[in-house]
């Protein structure tokens, strides 16, 4: 039987970036009913993979289990629960082994947690954080169809994943490291704080997976600079400036719920592995949104590199299972 592992982080959405740039909220509530939508969308395939939930503190788990519809076998992973991010990757880590597709619930840090542990499985990610640039603004329903399709092999899975890009940062000396799905932010905020990245003043720059105008955060900014697909190959490097200053600017969604104007003081294309180079005076570099590491005199290496995650494109899988014939049933006739 094909396995679907469902990764709900009832964390994800609730930071402060709510309260100070309006960005949008999506509580625990209506994460129980996404996840009992992606369980519902198995359904779209005659013989609905198993699933297993991450456990959680919040009850997504177990109302994800009670409103399973008949013939959807859902059980809870057994893991023991911190009630913090490794409860993410610690599901990831088991579902590399046993799932043929994941089901991400969360933002990007959360994409991101299951991404670097999951292996090559596809994800499905589906956007219920706070930094929404990887996972998809996608009814729950449809992931689910999606998920079904792609575990069951009714299509084929290299058709209908993209391999996205990582960006990693090493600091010099102590090495240090963090990974980035869609960035890696340096700041110049001395402290890690509450972790988001809620002043667009604070950023010096970074290196970005891909870019877009309609994203969020730097890779908003390389976006508007020269768009960037997340499966092509290499990264950008962006370096900003005061506004008042530069010779170019970019008005861009730099936070959630927040546009401004940025300067631009460089801005490239860079290769796999190939870096750019953050002199860090006193400040903090951190991955898609999130301040992560204190740093004081220190040189940091960043750089764009391959064989990041598969991600499942809903629209092509759907297409693909569509093209199939595999969601269409013929009436039995009288003969049958």
């Amino acid at each position: 039987m094909a396995r679907v592992g469902l990764v709900a982080n009832p964390a994800a959405g609730r930071d402060i970036r709510r309260l100070t740039g309006g960005a949008s909220v999506v509580d625990n509530r209506a994460k129980r009913r996404v996840a009992e939508c992606v369980v519902n969308g198995l359904t779209a395939v005659d013989d609905p993979p198993a699933v297993a939930v991450m456990p959680d503190k919040a009850g997504i788990a177990r109302h994800t289990r009670e409103e399973a519809p008949p013939g959807v076998d859902v059980e809870i992973l057994d893991i023991d629960r911190e009630n913090s991010a490794a409860d993410s990757r610690r599901a990831a880590a088991r579902f590399r082994e046993w799932a043929d597709v994941v089901v991400v619930l969360g933002g990007d840090g959360t994409t991101r947690d299951v991404a670097l542990e999951v292996g090559d499985v596809p994800l499905v990610g589906v956007s219920t954080g706070t930094n929404n640039v990887v996972p998809a603004p996608v009814d729950g329903t449809v992931a689910g169809a999606c998920a079904a399709v792609v575990a069951t092999a009714l299509v084929d899975a290299d058709a209908v994943t993209r391999r996205h890009g990582l960006v990693e940062a090493t600091v010099q000396g102590d090495g240090t490291s963090l990974t980035g799905l869609a960035a890696i932010e340096v700041t110049d905020t001395s402290f890690v704080g509450t972790r988001a990245v809620v002043d667009p003043s604070d950023l010096v720059g970074g290196v970005v997976s891909r870019g877009h105008p309609a994203e969020i955060g730097l890779p908003a900014v390389a976006g508007c600079l020269g768009p960037l697909a997340p499966d092509d190959p290499g990264g950008a490097m962006v370096r900003l400036s005061d506004p008042d200053a530069a010779d170019r600017t970019v008005r861009g969604l730099v936070a959630p719920g927040l546009t401004t104007e940025v300067g631009i003081a460089a801005h490239r294309r860079l290769d796999w592995d190939e870096p750019a180079v953050f002199e860090v005076a006193d400040g903090v570099i951190g991955a898609d949104g999130e301040r992560a590491v204190e740093l004081v005199d220190a040189t940091v290496e960043v750089a764009p590199v391959a064989d990041g995650p598969r991600l499942v494109d809903p629209r092509s899988a759907l297409d693909a299972a569509g093209e199939a014939g595999v969601l269409v049933r013929d009436a039995p006739t009288l003969d049958d």
